[in-house]
């Protein structure tokens, strides 16, 4: 799945914004009227799906092309590496695919280049079936309009190790709820383990100064904000944990699969996940797995994270009302639904989490999970800013690296790295 491997969006924004700056815009051929009749030839990307979900692809075009005689679908796949590398040189020379699977960080230059259609005006009939944060997620801060039909959902929980918790002298049955718990507790954990188990292994991104409740842009859209008070008091209490050894020494350097890796082994004492790492636990780490807690993720806001994947159309598609169609077709509840059951993503369509798939318990952990993450669903955010790019996240994450190895106060980093975001959003 792509959600845990985004690619560079950096390059699409330098492959595509001299579009934008040329005024090329979506002149060339497409239409922006999706009520004529669907007809015609459209290719479909999708991002490295085909190795796990082929004949459920295969089948849905096939439903598709029953449903709109005189249709047929290209499906494409790509991989996860450099995926916004083929984005960009399709965009550059002329040969995006009809429809596209994307992430919002992905369609921002996009859309910005005038390449994508803008659903608000083509097929603002369907916005009631989705979600409001869902649909929303893939609008452009400076840019009036939606740029993709929201598709399949993620979240998770936190998971924590109840073994280590009891020998910290911590209740395991009383995980942390709120920051101050979870700062206290990670601090005792270090203590009582003479440095050695660290509560967390990953640094604060800009999804946890989010959680935290810090305002990540100005009410514009044209700056970032993330190094106010409420920002630089997160990183200092980040500090007190990387000095304590309750954050993972090893986290500066961290990626998801290394956390991961240090939460099997026991370093780690909390990680968040999703239902799919039950099953990991399960054949990998049998002890943990048995004593495994979960429990909701840590929010000031009362609103968890969550990561969007959506379905754009090519403001230059020759075949609008076909490719409208086809978009929508993926996305319907139906198709969410299936596609759902296949797999541990949630739909972006309104209702479907009230089915009883997300509801109704039977005993089992993953059911459990998939319970509270749908829950937490229906009022999640999508906290990374559409605008923040993958080069604005690697100037946050090494100005927080200096912060937590004493080189910078948490004040300096924050505003350099806000400096060094704002200077990035300007070039584009």
């Amino acid at each position: 799945m792509p959600m845990s491997r985004r690619a560079l969006a950096a390059a699409v924004v330098a492959l595509v914004l001299p579009l934008s700056a040329c005024g090329s815009g979506g002149d060339d051929g497409g239409t922006t009227d999706a009520s004529g009749k669907v007809e015609g030839d459209i290719t479909f990307q999708t991002w490295n799906l085909r190795a796990n979900f082929k004949s459920y692809f295969e089948d849905l075009i096939a439903g598709f092309e029953h449903k709109y005689p005189g249709t047929h679908v290209k499906w494409v796949d790509q991989p996860a590496e450099g995926y916004a590398d083929k984005l960009g040189a399709d965009a550059a020379g002329g040969t995006l695919p009809d429809v596209v699977n994307v992430s919002p960080d992905l369609v921002a230059p996009l859309a910005r280049a005038g390449l994508v259609l803008d659903l608000d005006k083509a097929a603002a009939k369907y916005r009631p079936e989705y979600l409001d944060a869902a649909w929303s997620s893939h609008r452009v801060p400076g840019m009036n309009g939606t740029y993709a039909f929201p598709w399949y959902l993620n979240t998770g929980p936190l998971f924590y190790n109840k073994a280590l918790f009891t020998k910290a002298g911590l209740d395991p049955d009383q995980p942390p709820k709120t920051y101050d718990e979870l700062f206290t507790d990670a601090l005792r954990m270090a203590e009582k383990s003479d440095g050695k188990v660290a509560t967390l292994a990953n640094v604060p991104t800009i999804e946890d100064f989010g959680r935290y409740g810090v305002p990540l842009m100005n009410e514009q859209g044209t700056g970032f904000a993330f190094n106010d008070p409420k920002g630089v008091e997160l990183l200092t209490k980040y500090k007190a944990l990387y000095d304590a050894k309750a954050l993972d020494p090893q986290a500066l350097t961290a990626t998801g699969e290394s956390s991961g890796k240090k939460f099997l082994t026991g370093a780690v004492a909390m990680n968040p996940g999703s239902a799919l790492d039950l099953g990991n636990f399960k054949k990998n780490a049998p002890g943990l797995y048995r004593n495994i807690g979960i429990t909701d993720q840590i929010t000031s806001t009362g609103h968890v994270n969550m990561y969007v994947m959506g379905v754009m159309v090519n403001s230059r598609t020759r075949h609008t009302p076909a490719a409208v169609a086809f978009a929508h077709f993926v996305t319907d509840a139906r198709n969410q639904m299936s596609f759902a059951k296949k797999v541990a993503i949630f739909p972006s369509t309104a209702g479907s989490l009230d089915d009883p798939y997300f509801t109704k318990e039977d005993g089992t952990d993953e059911t459990r999970v998939r319970i509270a993450a749908a829950k937490s669903l229906k009022n999640a955010v999508n906290y990374t800013p559409v605008l923040f790019s993958e080069q604005m996240k690697t100037a946050l994450r090494n100005e927080v690296a200096k912060a937590l190895q004493g080189k910078e106060s948490p004040q300096e980093a924050l505003d350099n790295a806000v400096k060094a975001a704002d200077r990035l959003l300007q070039q584009g």
